[in-house]
Protein backbone atom coordinates (compact mmCIF):
# COMPACT_ATOMS: atom_id res chain seq x y z
CA UNK A 1 0.00 0.00 0.00
CA UNK A 2 1.33 3.73 -0.80
CA UNK A 3 0.41 6.24 1.90
CA UNK A 4 0.89 9.99 0.74
CA UNK A 5 1.27 12.27 3.88
CA UNK A 6 0.77 16.03 3.33
CA UNK A 7 2.15 18.36 5.40
CA UNK A 8 0.31 21.00 7.17
CA UNK A 9 -1.96 23.30 4.67
CA UNK A 10 -1.56 26.66 5.20
CA UNK A 11 -4.90 28.82 4.34
CA UNK A 12 -6.55 29.68 0.99
CA UNK A 13 -2.89 29.40 -0.96
CA UNK A 14 -2.37 26.14 0.22
CA UNK A 15 -5.85 24.57 -0.52
CA UNK A 16 -5.88 25.79 -3.79
CA UNK A 17 -2.60 24.36 -4.90
CA UNK A 18 -3.20 21.16 -3.29
CA UNK A 19 -6.43 20.90 -5.55
CA UNK A 20 -4.39 21.36 -8.65
CA UNK A 21 -1.66 19.10 -7.76
CA UNK A 22 -3.22 16.42 -5.91
CA UNK A 23 -5.35 14.79 -8.55
CA UNK A 24 -2.32 14.17 -11.07
CA UNK A 25 0.04 13.68 -7.90
CA UNK A 26 -2.12 10.67 -6.66
CA UNK A 27 -2.27 8.84 -10.19
CA UNK A 28 1.38 9.66 -11.07
CA UNK A 29 2.30 8.66 -7.74
CA UNK A 30 -0.71 5.56 -7.73
CA UNK A 31 -1.52 6.53 -4.56
CA UNK A 32 -3.67 4.61 -2.08
CA UNK A 33 -4.61 6.52 0.74
CA UNK A 34 -3.68 10.35 1.55
CA UNK A 35 -3.64 11.88 4.61
CA UNK A 36 -3.07 15.78 5.25
CA UNK A 37 -2.58 18.03 8.17
CA UNK A 38 -5.60 20.62 8.26
CA UNK A 39 -5.17 22.86 11.19
CA UNK A 40 -3.76 25.47 9.66
CA UNK A 41 -6.14 25.46 6.56
CA UNK A 42 -8.66 28.05 7.57
CA UNK A 43 -7.58 31.87 7.42
CA UNK A 44 -4.00 30.55 8.30
CA UNK A 45 -5.34 29.14 11.84
CA UNK A 46 -7.90 26.82 12.57
CA UNK A 47 -10.64 24.60 10.44
CA UNK A 48 -14.08 25.21 9.39
CA UNK A 49 -16.49 22.68 7.92
CA UNK A 50 -16.74 24.08 4.58
CA UNK A 51 -12.76 24.25 4.12
CA UNK A 52 -12.77 20.43 5.40
CA UNK A 53 -15.14 19.27 2.53
CA UNK A 54 -12.45 21.25 0.54
CA UNK A 55 -10.09 19.62 1.37
CA UNK A 56 -11.47 16.06 1.29
CA UNK A 57 -13.18 17.07 -2.55
CA UNK A 58 -9.65 17.90 -3.22
CA UNK A 59 -8.66 13.98 -3.00
CA UNK A 60 -7.44 14.32 0.65
CA UNK A 61 -9.11 11.20 2.32
CA UNK A 62 -7.94 12.09 6.44
CA UNK A 63 -7.27 14.93 7.85
CA UNK A 64 -4.91 15.41 10.78
CA UNK A 65 -4.50 18.51 13.07
CA UNK A 66 -3.02 19.59 16.07
CA UNK A 67 -3.00 22.32 18.73
CA UNK A 68 -4.86 24.77 16.59
CA UNK A 69 -7.97 22.67 15.58
CA UNK A 70 -9.23 24.83 18.52
CA UNK A 71 -8.80 27.97 17.16
CA UNK A 72 -12.66 28.23 14.94
CA UNK A 73 -15.09 26.59 17.57
CA UNK A 74 -17.89 26.05 14.73
CA UNK A 75 -15.57 22.91 13.57
CA UNK A 76 -16.53 20.94 17.12
CA UNK A 77 -19.48 19.16 15.91
CA UNK A 78 -17.77 17.72 12.48
CA UNK A 79 -15.11 16.75 14.81
CA UNK A 80 -17.93 14.67 16.77
CA UNK A 81 -19.23 12.99 13.78
CA UNK A 82 -16.79 13.23 11.04
CA UNK A 83 -14.11 9.93 11.07
CA UNK A 84 -12.59 11.60 8.35
CA UNK A 85 -11.31 14.25 10.54
CA UNK A 86 -9.24 13.45 13.75
CA UNK A 87 -7.40 15.51 16.43
CA UNK A 88 -4.48 15.14 19.17
CA UNK A 89 -5.69 11.94 20.91
CA UNK A 90 -4.15 13.11 24.08
CA UNK A 91 -6.47 16.06 24.38
CA UNK A 92 -8.28 15.16 28.20
CA UNK A 93 -11.60 13.18 27.74
CA UNK A 94 -14.28 15.54 26.58
CA UNK A 95 -12.87 17.55 24.29
CA UNK A 96 -14.74 17.51 20.94
CA UNK A 97 -13.50 15.14 18.46
CA UNK A 98 -11.53 11.46 18.30
CA UNK A 99 -7.65 11.17 18.15
CA UNK A 100 -8.24 7.99 15.59
CA UNK A 101 -9.70 6.29 13.00
CA UNK A 102 -10.08 3.16 11.07
CA UNK A 103 -9.87 3.62 6.88
CA UNK A 104 -10.31 0.61 4.56
CA UNK A 105 -9.19 0.39 0.98
CA UNK A 106 -11.23 -1.26 -1.53
CA UNK A 107 -9.53 -4.30 -1.08
CA UNK A 108 -10.11 -4.44 2.58
CA UNK A 109 -6.54 -3.38 3.92
CA UNK A 110 -7.26 -1.55 7.39
CA UNK A 111 -5.43 1.63 8.35
CA UNK A 112 -5.46 2.87 11.48
CA UNK A 113 -4.31 6.83 11.36
CA UNK A 114 -3.67 8.44 14.76
CA UNK A 115 -3.18 12.14 15.69
CA UNK A 116 -0.96 12.66 18.66
CA UNK A 117 0.35 15.87 20.10
CA UNK A 118 3.82 16.56 21.73
CA UNK A 119 4.53 18.11 24.99
CA UNK A 120 7.63 20.24 24.34
CA UNK A 121 7.15 23.88 24.23
CA UNK A 122 3.49 22.74 23.92
CA UNK A 123 0.54 22.18 25.69
CA UNK A 124 1.05 20.55 28.97
CA UNK A 125 -1.20 17.25 27.52
CA UNK A 126 -1.40 13.70 28.82
CA UNK A 127 1.83 11.79 27.81
CA UNK A 128 1.82 10.62 23.65
CA UNK A 129 4.17 8.06 24.43
CA UNK A 130 2.36 6.03 27.68
CA UNK A 131 -0.97 7.10 25.82
CA UNK A 132 -0.18 5.07 22.01
CA UNK A 133 0.90 2.78 24.72
CA UNK A 134 -2.40 1.82 25.84
CA UNK A 135 -4.18 2.45 22.49
CA UNK A 136 -1.64 -0.11 20.31
CA UNK A 137 -3.64 -3.40 21.44
CA UNK A 138 -7.26 -2.06 20.25
CA UNK A 139 -5.41 -0.74 17.39
CA UNK A 140 -4.12 -3.90 16.04
CA UNK A 141 -7.16 -5.46 16.09
CA UNK A 142 -8.80 -3.77 13.64
CA UNK A 143 -5.85 -2.47 11.59
CA UNK A 144 -2.90 -4.03 8.98
CA UNK A 145 -0.90 -0.77 9.17
CA UNK A 146 -0.84 2.17 11.42
CA UNK A 147 0.25 5.52 10.60
CA UNK A 148 1.08 8.60 12.97
CA UNK A 149 0.73 12.03 12.74
CA UNK A 150 3.25 13.32 15.64
CA UNK A 151 2.45 17.01 15.79
CA UNK A 152 4.97 18.37 17.70
CA UNK A 153 7.60 21.39 18.06
CA UNK A 154 10.68 19.72 19.45
CA UNK A 155 12.87 17.55 17.02
CA UNK A 156 14.14 15.49 20.17
CA UNK A 157 10.92 14.57 20.98
CA UNK A 158 9.89 13.85 17.65
CA UNK A 159 12.73 11.64 16.90
CA UNK A 160 12.51 9.88 20.35
CA UNK A 161 8.59 8.99 19.26
CA UNK A 162 9.77 7.94 16.12
CA UNK A 163 12.60 5.48 17.80
CA UNK A 164 9.71 4.49 21.00
CA UNK A 165 7.02 3.47 17.75
CA UNK A 166 10.05 1.65 15.64
CA UNK A 167 8.57 -1.90 15.10
CA UNK A 168 5.49 -0.92 16.14
CA UNK A 169 3.48 1.54 13.46
CA UNK A 170 4.24 1.28 10.26
CA UNK A 171 5.03 5.31 9.45
CA UNK A 172 5.42 8.03 11.45
CA UNK A 173 5.67 11.68 10.20
CA UNK A 174 5.52 14.95 11.84
CA UNK A 175 3.88 18.16 11.75
CA UNK A 176 4.03 21.32 13.33
CA UNK A 177 7.27 23.25 12.54
CA UNK A 178 6.27 23.85 8.63
CA UNK A 179 9.39 23.19 7.78
CA UNK A 180 10.62 20.17 5.89
CA UNK A 181 13.34 18.03 7.05
CA UNK A 182 15.61 16.01 5.25
CA UNK A 183 15.90 13.01 7.48
CA UNK A 184 13.24 10.20 5.81
CA UNK A 185 14.68 6.98 6.87
CA UNK A 186 13.43 3.60 7.29
CA UNK A 187 14.11 2.69 10.83
CA UNK A 188 15.58 -1.02 11.89
CA UNK A 189 12.57 -2.39 12.79
CA UNK A 190 10.86 -1.41 9.83
CA UNK A 191 9.39 1.94 10.89
CA UNK A 192 8.97 4.50 8.60
CA UNK A 193 10.19 8.11 9.92
CA UNK A 194 10.57 11.66 9.28
CA UNK A 195 10.84 14.23 11.67
CA UNK A 196 8.73 17.00 9.85
CA UNK A 197 6.99 16.66 6.32
CA UNK A 198 7.04 20.41 6.14
CA UNK A 199 3.79 22.43 4.94
CA UNK A 200 1.78 22.79 1.83
CA UNK A 201 1.47 26.97 1.37
CA UNK A 202 3.26 29.53 0.52
CA UNK A 203 7.15 29.73 0.17
CA UNK A 204 8.33 33.30 0.09
CA UNK A 205 6.57 34.11 3.71
CA UNK A 206 7.61 32.81 7.11
CA UNK A 207 5.82 29.73 7.91
CA UNK A 208 3.27 30.44 4.56
CA UNK A 209 2.52 33.88 6.72
CA UNK A 210 3.84 37.58 5.41
CA UNK A 211 7.42 37.61 6.22
CA UNK A 212 7.12 41.69 6.70
CA UNK A 213 4.68 40.97 9.61
CA UNK A 214 6.86 38.42 11.14
CA UNK A 215 10.26 40.29 10.99
CA UNK A 216 8.31 43.84 12.02
CA UNK A 217 7.32 41.42 14.87
CA UNK A 218 10.72 39.81 15.99
CA UNK A 219 12.20 43.38 15.81
CA UNK A 220 9.41 45.25 18.33
CA UNK A 221 7.97 42.11 20.20
CA UNK A 222 4.58 43.45 19.90
CA UNK A 223 1.67 41.57 18.69
CA UNK A 224 0.23 41.94 15.31
CA UNK A 225 -2.53 40.53 12.48
CA UNK A 226 -1.17 37.76 10.21
CA UNK A 227 -1.89 37.99 6.80
CA UNK A 228 -0.92 35.36 4.59
CA UNK A 229 1.73 35.51 1.96
CA UNK A 230 1.48 35.60 -1.84
CA UNK A 231 3.31 34.08 -4.34
CA UNK A 232 4.37 30.56 -5.28
CA UNK A 233 3.35 27.90 -3.06
CA UNK A 234 5.23 24.51 -2.26
CA UNK A 235 3.59 21.30 -1.38
CA UNK A 236 5.62 18.95 1.47
CA UNK A 237 5.06 15.82 2.14
CA UNK A 238 6.30 12.14 2.26
CA UNK A 239 5.32 8.66 0.27
CA UNK A 240 5.71 5.54 1.75
CA UNK A 241 4.94 1.48 0.72
CA UNK A 242 3.90 -0.32 3.57
CA UNK A 243 3.78 -4.24 3.46
CA UNK A 244 -0.23 -5.09 4.87
CA UNK A 245 1.34 -8.36 5.57
CA UNK A 246 3.79 -7.42 8.35
CA UNK A 247 2.78 -3.27 8.43
CA UNK A 248 7.19 -2.49 8.11
CA UNK A 249 8.01 0.59 5.79
CA UNK A 250 10.08 -0.68 3.35
CA UNK A 251 10.31 2.61 0.74
CA UNK A 252 10.17 6.09 1.88
CA UNK A 253 10.44 9.14 -0.35
CA UNK A 254 10.11 13.30 0.49
CA UNK A 255 7.52 14.83 -1.89
CA UNK A 256 8.75 18.37 -2.08
CA UNK A 257 6.64 20.71 -5.50
CA UNK A 258 6.20 24.19 -6.09
CA UNK A 259 3.12 25.53 -8.20
CA UNK A 260 4.19 28.82 -9.39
Amino acid sequence: MRVLAIGDIVGKPGRQALSKVLPELKKELMVDLVVANGENAAGGFGLTIPVAQEIWTSGVDIITSGNHIWKKREIYPLLDGEKHLIRPANYPPGAPGRGWTIWQSNDNIRVAVVNLAGRTFLETLDCPFRLIDTLLSELRQQSDIIIIDFHAEATSEKIAFGWYMDGRASLVFGTHTHVQTADERILPQGTGYITDVGMTGPRDGVLGVDRDIIIQRFISQLPNRFTLATGDVDIMGVWADIDPLTGRTFHIERLYRTLT
